[in-house]
């Protein structure tokens, strides 16, 4: 494997924990972030702006924030939890830590983009993709489905991030849809491509810019991002076919901890991201919004024609953890 950036587990804890005894104390709320503060930090500082309040957000790997939030339990600062996808926000809720949302704020949101029993609910959706270099290969080149690109003919050409939340829900799909069997078949074979690996899918955005490699596994908004900022990138989003694991529509979404002592103010931030919040990830951040009304600026396939894999993301929770062990198993994250 070329190996190109590698945060291990285990460092990325040793270093949420220490962020966890540090400052703090005059914030009215404390935000644990699996969202990249340079995708919502903006947001974090409108809300500020339009209520008065102060946060104070830690910005980590989601499925790291997760397992620090377990660690912490009733002494956790945290009051809220934005998570990068449903497995994270799954792995907290599993644990007991996170409260049941009021009925009027779930109802802001189709069912299949909360959790069954309301401890989280979607604020923004993402539909995974495989971009690609355009001077290096043609769309037509590209396969539609996710499994073949453990072909031999990818060896050294694609780009992973396998400790990135999404990455490992895309692979929670994967075991869901299709066995564990075949995903570890997948995973070695793509083990044994000798992929180049970064810490996150704005890394690999970058690294494709870049001709470091032809293709990378990322969520869909990435590529606007990196448009914005080099509007000639030769960089496109491939879509896979419907029903794919690869092709998982995900969500980010939020939850309130149990631990916390001011769930009034905290509830209040959950019901800002269903309001105000809509409109910037639509136009800030080129994803898609989940309460009705709300339509994205970029040109994206509409949500309701995107079918992801026949998976509910409710169960990608109590998942995480056997998904984890097998990307350390299999040395994507060893």
């Amino acid at each position: 494997m070329r190996e190109v950036l590698r945060l291990g587990p285990l460092a990325i804890v040793l270093v949420l924990a220490a962020l966890a005894g540090c400052g703090g104390g005059d914030a009215d709320l404390t935000v644990y972030s699996g969202r990249q503060e340079e995708l919502v930090a903006d947001l974090f500082a409108q809300f500020e702006e339009d209520t008065g309040l102060d946060l104070e957000v830690r910005y980590g790997d989601s499925a790291e924030l997760a397992a620090t939030i377990a660690e912490e339990g009733e002494n956790s600062p945290a009051d809220v939890f934005f998570g990068q996808d449903a497995g994270s926000l799954g792995a907290v809720a599993a644990e007991g830590l996170l409260d049941e949302l009021p009925a009027e704020t779930l109802a802001a949101v189709e069912e299949r983009f909360r959790d069954p029993e309301g401890r989280w609910v979607g604020t923004s959706g993402r539909v995974r993709v495989v971009a690609y270099g355009t001077e290096a290969v043609s769309e037509d080149e590209l396969p539609d489905s996710i499994w073949d690109y453990a072909d031999p003919a990818w060896r050294g050409r694609i780009g992973i991030a396998p400790t990135n939340a999404s990455f490992q829900a895309m692979v929670t799909a994967m075991r869901l849809a299709a066995g564990d069997d075949r995903t570890r078949e997948w995973l070695e074979a793509v083990e044994e491509n000798e992929p180049s690996v970064y810490e996150n899918n704005i890394a690999i955005l970058d690294a494709i810019a870049a001709g470091e490699v032809d293709v990378g596994f990322v969520n869909h908004y990435y590529l606007y991002g990196l448009l914005a900022e080099q509007p000639d990138a030769p960089v496109a989003n491939h879509y896979l076919a419907p029903e794919d694991p690869g092709a998982l529509v995900n969500v980010a979404g939020v939850g309130v901890l149990t631990t916390t002592d001011r769930p009034a103010i905290a509830r209040q931030l959950v019901d800002y991201l269903l309001d105000e919040g809509q409109a910037y990830f639509a136009t800030e951040s080129d994803e898609y919004p989940l309460v009705s009304g709300v339509e994205p600026e970029s040109d994206l396939p509409p949500l309701s024609d995107l079918q992801g894999p026949d998976v509910a993301l409710g169960a990608f929770g109590a998942e995480l953890e056997e998904t984890l062990a097998l990307l350390d198993e299999v040395g994507l994250t060893s």
